[in-house]
């Protein structure tokens, strides 16, 4: 098990072609989930869970952080050089203890009248990060079109 590297989820790019994902719509809310490093995170994930991989539950838990994560607060969507980009403010998780790993972004829009936990990106912290009685804080790149998180060149 393991968070194998930061990478745009296999399947978001092909929902993306599909026209599943829309980063200007008020209906696809993003959000961000946090896991231990018994997770299994990579290019292959599909969706949310609470325990991607098997095992025990892989996502963070800690009074002051809820399953699911927290929602992004999107910076919108811009094509500049022919760069098309999209990011997220950051976000903070307060009065938290915990030990993370690694990140999933995800979408939960309505899709027919259900929420989905479409996967995104997956974030590795390259290490597990603590926050002890504190602040977790997770600061997104750059809203430009060489650091934004999300380039479509």
């Amino acid at each position: 098990m393991a968070i194998t590297t930061n990478a745009i989820c296999n399947t978001f790019k092909k929902e993306l072609l599909q026209g599943s994902h829309d980063f200007d719509a008020s209906t696809d809310v993003y959000k961000l989930a946090m896991y231990t490093s018994s997770a299994t995170l990579g290019k292959s994930t599909a969706n949310y869970s609470t325990n991607p991989g098997g095992g025990s539950n892989t996502e963070v838990t800690s009074s002051g952080y809820s399953a699911g994560g927290k929602a992004l607060v999107n910076q919108g969507v811009k094509v500049s050089s022919s760069v098309a980009i999209t990011s997220f403010a950051t976000v903070s998780f307060v009065g938290v203890t915990l030990t993370a790993r690694g990140a999933l972004i995800y979408n939960t829009n309505t899709n027919g009248g259900s929420n989905t936990t479409d996967a995104v990106a997956v974030l590795d912290f390259g290490g597990d990060k603590t926050a002890t009685s504190g602040t977790f804080t997770i600061q997104f790149p750059a809203f430009t079109t060489s650091a934004a998180i999300l380039r479509l060149a």
